[in-house]
């Protein structure tokens, strides 16, 4: 009887647990606008999309889009190979995203108040 009486007392006390685990990680989660990056490419995306954007002085009026910058900052994968992450005082970055139109890379400078888009390259 002793056994079942602790297993009660183990069940009540995981239950209880659980209800706050599940009630302090749903305020952390996403639906708040908070978002938990602990990978380089997240990490990096993330600050890059806290920054006011700029367009470089090369780039055409055509990629201007912040909608189409905005689509590499959330979903692109950054080639940590190709991009200059030790320079100053902007970092370079190589962004790349698959879309219906084939492959594109972005080159943009993460600066420290600002992120400069240099180039917008589409490959087929």
């Amino acid at each position: 009887m002793a056994f079942l009486r602790r297993l009660g007392w183990y069940l009540v006390g995981l239950s209880i647990g659980i209800v706050f685990l599940v009630f302090f990680l749903k305020k952390k989660s996403g639906e708040n606008g908070i978002e938990f990056c602990y990978f380089p490419n997240c990490r990096v995306l993330k600050d890059m999309r806290s920054k006011p954007l700029h367009f470089g002085d090369d780039l055409p009026l055509t990629y201007h889009d912040t909608l189409l910058i905005q689509s590499f900052l959330r979903e692109g994968n950054i080639d940590f190979g190709k991009s200059d992450t030790k320079s100053e005082p902007c970092k370079t970055y190589f962004i790349n995203q698959n879309s219906e139109g084939g492959h594109m890379e972005l080159v943009a400078q993460n600066c420290l108040d600002k992120v400069i888009v240099q180039s917008v390259h589409i490959k087929n």
